[in-house]
């Protein structure tokens, strides 16, 4: 089992607050660095001092970090067109010395598109427009160096692209795709995922999603085994019930709330909630950290629940 940070920025952060989460997060020994794709808090906050985007923060990271992987849990489809995002991961992969991941998805947040005058179509529309930009970002990626890239689309229609530039990965960085929906989404991450992310959910309804998906893959002839599974969790762990009680506190949210619904308790309750997770065939674990102030929590994780994995 590995375990990755994943932050929520648009709550509040600097990116001085970013780097300095995953500078402790490389130093302590997690596989990734994540951050979600969002230009608008969330519920009672005032989101101060204002979002950041996230591949000009993973930009950043990408030179001031050296063994972390990096991504996003999800670039939203709605925020950016395929050919400009293809170039922008692409060039960002370079930039890290080939250690970018694209995790992807339809978008939802109805309020951060109007906010910034973002277009939001329909939840059919969007998955469309996901399916094709999925096409044509890894349809570039793939594409030989040498030749040229086209795709007959009705969104996004690409004629004698150049295709660069090339990612370091190749054929393509990873590309995540998750979410609980009953039909497109296992059927798109058969089709285009290296990870399948099932986030907040329960260890049934893990087990639920990751069946669809794996019939998916069976369907199109994919073997599943050659996809990656993972969970995404709020995370908040304690030594004791009072720390516990204290890091809850800080986050909004009520330690009986956060065991039933998250990653939560002391380091051996933490252990055994991830424990059955990997039962229901989860391999990663985002570990969705709140307060960005709190790096001892991440150090706590590193030193009391890693090991144990």
């Amino acid at each position: 089992m590995e375990l990755r940070i994943f932050t929520e920025p648009q709550q509040g952060a600097s990116y001085e607050e970013l780097l300095a989460v995953a500078r402790t997060a490389e130093d302590a020994g997690y596989g990734a660095f994540f951050r979600s794709d969002h230009y608008l808090a969330m519920g009672a906050v005032s989101g101060e001092p204002g979002p950041t985007d996230a591949w000009t923060t993973l930009a950043g990271l990408a030179r001031e970090t050296s063994r972390i992987r990096l991504g996003t849990l999800m670039t939203a489809a709605t925020f950016r067109l395929p050919g400009p995002l293809a170039i922008t991961v692409a060039q960002v992969d370079q930039m890290s010395g080939g250690r970018i991941e694209l995790g992807i998805g339809a978008g939802w947040y109805a309020d951060e598109h109007t906010a910034y005058g973002i277009p939001f179509p329909s939840v059919g529309e969007r998955f469309d427009r996901l399916e094709e930009q999925l096409a044509v970002v890894t349809g570039l990626w793939e594409t030989p160096a040498g030749k040229t890239f086209d795709h007959a689309g009705r969104y996004y229609p690409v004629s004698n692209s150049p295709a660069l530039p090339k990612p370091v990965q190749q054929p393509r960085p990873p590309i995540l795709l998750g979410g609980m929906g009953p039909r497109r989404t296992p059927r798109l991450a058969a089709r285009y995922a290296d990870e399948f992310n099932v986030p907040f959910a329960s260890v049934e309804d893990t087990v639920t999603q990751f069946d669809r998906v794996r019939a998916a893959c069976a369907a199109v002839g994919r073997d599943p085994g050659t996809m990656r599974w993972s969970n995404a969790l709020v995370l908040c762990c304690g030594r004791d019930d009072a720390e516990l009680a204290r890091r809850a506190a800080a986050i909004g949210r009520e330690p009986a709330e956060l065991r039933e619904n998250g990653l939560a308790g002391t380091p051996a309750e933490v252990v055994d909630t991830i424990g059955r997770y990997a039962a229901a065939g989860s391999e990663r674990i985002y570990l969705q950290v709140l307060d960005l102030a709190d790096l001892d929590h991440l150090e706590l994780v590193a030193a009391e629940v890693m090991p144990r994995l």
